[in-house]
């Protein structure tokens, strides 16, 4: 297949695990504006990859192309248009070539998928988000937008950004978060100038809730005049734990996510693995849910 990077490794099972919780959140996302006949609604896919990895699994641009041709009966019923913003960008010599994948990938699905194509304008942008976001921050002010932001990182966490989210009136967002280099960069001045945080109130806490409690830190940033409201879900892969942060100001999208979360993981709803040690509180209700 022309559109996949060998030089790309398989995703692993954290990253597995947050790609679906995008695509789930996405397939919800869509009907709410859909079936409102909201004339344009938009998703912006800032740090979109390839569009597939080295054995072919989609990434998120393919997975949210994928959710839209679900709804595709009701789009074209209801009139809707969809704005779908995908940018790649990386300061390495290959981030043309990962662009160019990322541009294959969706026009491939869109000449496969032509219904798909007459609702859905794709956006390409080869941008660094720091200077893409400004740019686009008046689009996600004036229509209906559900934005992902999967960086590897943390420096797209500063107030700047989050701070600019907690103005909109309709936009969800879903941050992917590397909260473990929180404990162990946490004080250096390269992650300070980005985000301030209380590290040695995290490295007092157990590692496993890294995550949750990076979250509720920034939370306490928010201004009280906003009905934003953060939700962490804690992603395990090998020894570091990374995570998603959920954002939204409407109950309904809230709800849509814990619900989400819920239905991962049903025994306690906010991570990947067994965080709250419930299998050695309640073995029973743990053989319940894994057949074990």
């Amino acid at each position: 297949m022309a559109y996949k990077d060998l030089h790309e490794e398989p995703f692993d099972e954290g990253t597995i695990a947050k790609l679906e919780i995008f695509e789930s959140y996405a397939q919800a996302w869509i009907p709410t504006f859909v079936m409102q006949k909201i004339p344009i609604i938009c998703i912006f896919d800032f740090f979109a990859g390839n569009g597939y990895d080295i054995n072919g699994i989609p990434g998120s641009s393919i997975r949210i192309l994928e959710k839209i041709k679900e709804h595709i009966g009701y789009i074209f019923q209801n009139k809707v248009k969809i704005k779908f913003y995908v940018n790649e960008f990386e300061p390495q010599k290959t981030s043309q070539q990962k662009f160019e994948l990322l541009q294959i990938a969706c026009s491939e699905f869109l000449k496969k998928n032509k219904n798909v194509a007459s609702v859905v304008e794709i956006i390409y942008k080869n941008k660094d988000f720091e200077i893409l976001f400004p740019e686009m921050i008046s689009e996600i002010r004036q229509y209906p937008s559900l934005v992902y932001l999967d960086q590897n990182g943390i420096k797209f966490l500063s107030d700047k950004y989050l701070l600019e989210l907690a103005k909109t009136k309709q936009t969800d967002f879903l941050y992917f978060v590397s909260s473990s280099y929180f404990k162990w960069l946490g004080n250096t001045d390269e992650f300070k100038k980005h985000v301030e945080l209380d590290i040695e109130e995290l490295k007092n806490n157990p590692y496993k809730f890294i995550h949750q409690n990076v979250i509720e830190q920034i939370r306490k940033r928010i201004p009280s005049d906003t009905n934003l409201k953060l939700y962490p879900y804690s992603i395990k892969k090998g020894a570091n734990i990374f995570g998603i942060a959920f954002g939204a100001k409407h109950p309904l999208a809230v709800d849509k996510f814990l619900n989400i979360a819920w239905s991962r993981s049903p025994i306690n709803g906010s991570a990947n693995f067994d965080i709250e040690d419930d299998s050695i509180k309640n073995p029973v209700i743990i053989k319940r849910y894994t057949n074990k």
